[in-house]
């Protein structure tokens, strides 16, 4: 008797024709931006509360939470998973017969002619390009690639814990993004590990500029790679993240790494300044020895030019008391050995504008001036991790 098809499927003693759909363990942008909002639920069910920006790791979730906030896209996508009603009510749209025709991916109902010579739109908003370069760019790691940072992320964050590392503004992309460092972005740690970054000149309207250029590596601490350009990273980290400080050890190592004599091969960094407030304050004017030491790329003179309005300055004028040019300095780097160095002496004096809004201004220092450019020349030449102020006797000493 001839078998049927049924006869020869159920017949299968081996198991030959059994289908076992294909599993990925690679998880989607979708996938990642579900679970990191679950970290947030998680810490809310913990601690009846939302993270703060008191510890490193309530800051990275509150961080992540605000971005996620500003995003309608992303919002839409989490309100199924909100058990605690932390992204507030999210109108979900209702999808259209026009949506769901223009939401073609396999190019179904494409047809060969454009259906506008008017509209010119194949060229993304400087906005968009950006976003979708920061996003887009990212692949997951292999789990053996990725261990090896992975312990430095955990070293990071117990050095954040410890106080040996600060989270610090970010600003000027051509100066602060380097190689080496870390950075927070969006809530997340990522490490810049190359920058294939070089100067170009860009012609515009405006005028000609040189500015950097180019793609780098950079490592996020969720197991995930990104090539994303050297100026969509920067402002990246400038729209929603901080940098972070190096250790005091990684400082001074640094610094005496580029001691020695200038050559040809050397960076000019630009000046580091001395001034003197010329305040009417008597607070202020009453204090014997108070300097301000700061650092700039550009000439001191410009920097100083609106003094009067700015609370940096105590909203004075200042006199300019000595200024040296220096090369292969760190902007970060130099104000990290500045505040250890004269922690002790910094000034703490809350000064408030037109509007009565409080300002704490830094770098200004109640040390006598021999003692400020003595400890000037170390720090250009990097002797000056062999030595420490006394305040009390008013002495640089050796350690």
């Amino acid at each position: 008797m001839a078998k049927t098809l049924d006869d020869i499927f159920n017949d299968d003693e081996f198991g030959l024709l059994d289908a076992k759909a294909k599993t990925t363990v690679v998880k989607t942008d979708e996938d990642r931006l579900i679970d990191s909002f679950m970290e947030i639920n998680n810490f809310f069910e913990k601690n009846n509360r939302e993270p703060s920006s008191t510890s490193m790791s309530e800051y990275g979730l509150l961080s992540r939470l605000k971005a996620i906030r500003e995003n309608d896209q992303h919002k839409v996508v989490l309100k199924p998973f909100d058990k605690y009603n932390l992204l507030g009510h999210v109108e979900i749209p209702t999808p259209k017969l026009e949506d769901i025709l223009d939401d073609d991916d396999l190019g179904l109902l494409d047809i060969d002619t454009d259906n506008s010579i008017h509209v010119f739109k194949h060229t993304p908003k400087d906005s968009d390009r950006i976003k979708a370069d920061y996003i887009a760019q990212r692949k997951p790691m292999k789990e053996k690639d990725f261990k090896k940072y992975e312990v430095m992320f955990q070293q990071v964050h117990k050095e954040l814990k410890e106080g040996k590392r600060k989270l610090v503004d970010f600003y000027d992309a051509e100066d602060n993004l380097t190689e080496g460092n870390f950075y927070l972005v969006d809530g997340i740690l990522a490490y810049l590990e190359v920058s294939n970054a070089e100067k170009v000149l860009k012609e515009n309207k405006s005028g000609s500029r040189v500015r950097l250029e180019g793609r780098t590596v950079t490592i996020f601490e969720n197991g995930t790679i990104s090539n994303m350009l050297f100026r969509s990273l920067g402002k990246a980290i400038q729209k929603n993240g901080k940098a972070i400080s190096n250790t005091q050890e990684a400082t001074e190592e640094a610094l005496f790494k580029n001691a020695g004599v200038v050559s040809e091969e050397d960076v000019k960094s630009g000046w580091i300044y001395v001034l003197k407030s010329k305040s009417t304050n008597p607070e202020i004017a009453s204090i014997k020895d108070l300097y301000k030491i700061g650092f700039s790329n550009s000439k001191v003179e410009t920097r100083i030019k609106n003094a009067s309005k700015e609370a940096t300055y105590l909203f004075a004028d200042v006199k300019v008391v000595s200024s040296y040019k220096c090369y292969n300095v760190h902007t970060q780097n130099f104000e990290s050995i500045l505040h250890r160095f004269f922690g002790h002496s910094c000034l703490n004096i809350d000064i408030y504008d037109s509007s009565k809004q409080r300002h704490t201004p830094r770098e200004w220092f109640v040390v006598p001036f021999h003692i400020i450019d003595e400890v000037i020349e170390l720090i250009i030449s990097g002797g000056i991790v062999n030595y420490k102020y006394d305040e009390k006797e008013k002495k640089v000493v050796l350690k």
